[in-house]
């Protein structure tokens, strides 16, 4: 068997990689000792390369929550990965189109979003996630895959940014506390219509995020993270994106998409490209 390859050494090469937009094979193909464990030290490491060079982590996104998908991607639970400072946009201060030209491969996902308040603890119900949060948003990750064609293993989507590329966040609704159970009642049974340049391009609903909705993404991100003392624990004032609720669809410049809820008080906002 082979000596272990470092999590700097692969940290390393996965940011190379994306500074130059270079897709490159997937490491697990020449690493096979890059299970699960071993790729969140990778992302450790780059979180703290980032870190290192001004980038500051300001939340999580999960990714596979999708549960239809599962089998498409070869995937079988969900994965989560750093969002951060350089990442995050909020639609209202956007001067015009989102530009792709740093992405590979890049596809779309319409998500809902939350705001953290305080910090959410393993074992809470509904009702206790919920008098967590802060606010709740619609927003669009914009994901990438630095491995061509889409093919890869769970580990090498962890250790190359969870896949993450971008965060567009529309408006932030404060949640009301006298109002928590419509809140819990819509994030368990609302749908939604992904649409691209007007037409319906793919349909979800909450019921495709881990068969709970979004409030039970959270709540596996806080179970893992309370047993991995290698990564950084939720704080108060972090975003969550609790993941795709349709395809994730490839995008290209010039395209406008928009995502129609039905079920949660949240504006929509058109995200046009470039």
């Amino acid at each position: 068997m082979s000596d272990p390859v470092p999590a700097a050494t692969h940290a390393r090469t996965i940011l190379a990689a994306h500074e130059h937009r270079r897709q490159i094979a997937p490491l697990t193909g020449w690493d096979s000792g890059l299970d699960l464990a071993a790729a969140y030290r990778v992302a450790e490491e780059v979180r703290r390369l980032r870190a290192a060079r001004g980038e500051k982590p300001v939340g999580r996104k999960i990714g596979f929550t999708n549960t239809t998908l599962w089998e498409t991607y070869g995937v079988h639970a969900p994965i989560w990965g750093h969002v951060y400072d350089t990442t995050l946009h909020d639609h209202a201060a956007l001067t015009g189109p989102v530009p792709l030209a740093a992405l590979v491969e890049p596809r779309i996902e319409p998500e809902i979003v939350f705001g953290l308040a305080r910090v959410p603890e393993p074992g809470m119900d509904d009702a206790a996630l919920t008098g967590c949060l802060a606010w709740v948003a619609q927003g669009f990750e914009i994901v990438q895959s630095l491995f061509p064609g889409w093919r890869f293993a769970a580990p090498d989507t962890v250790a190359a940014f969870g896949l993450h590329g971008l965060l567009v966040l529309g408006e932030r609704v404060r949640i009301d506390p006298d109002a928590a159970r419509s809140w819990i009642d819509g994030l368990a049974g609302f749908s939604v219509e992904l649409l691209r340049d007007g037409a319906v391009a793919d349909r979800g609903s909450a019921g495709n995020v881990l068969r709970g909705g979004p409030l039970a993404a959270l709540r596996h991100l806080v179970d893992v993270l309370a047993k991995d003392f290698g990564s950084p624990p939720l704080a108060a004032g972090e975003i969550v994106s609790t993941g795709t609720l349709t395809d994730a669809l490839p995008v290209a410049p010039g395209q406008v998409w928009t995502a129609r809820l039905s079920g949660l008080p949240l504006p929509g906002f058109d995200l046009s490209l470039a």
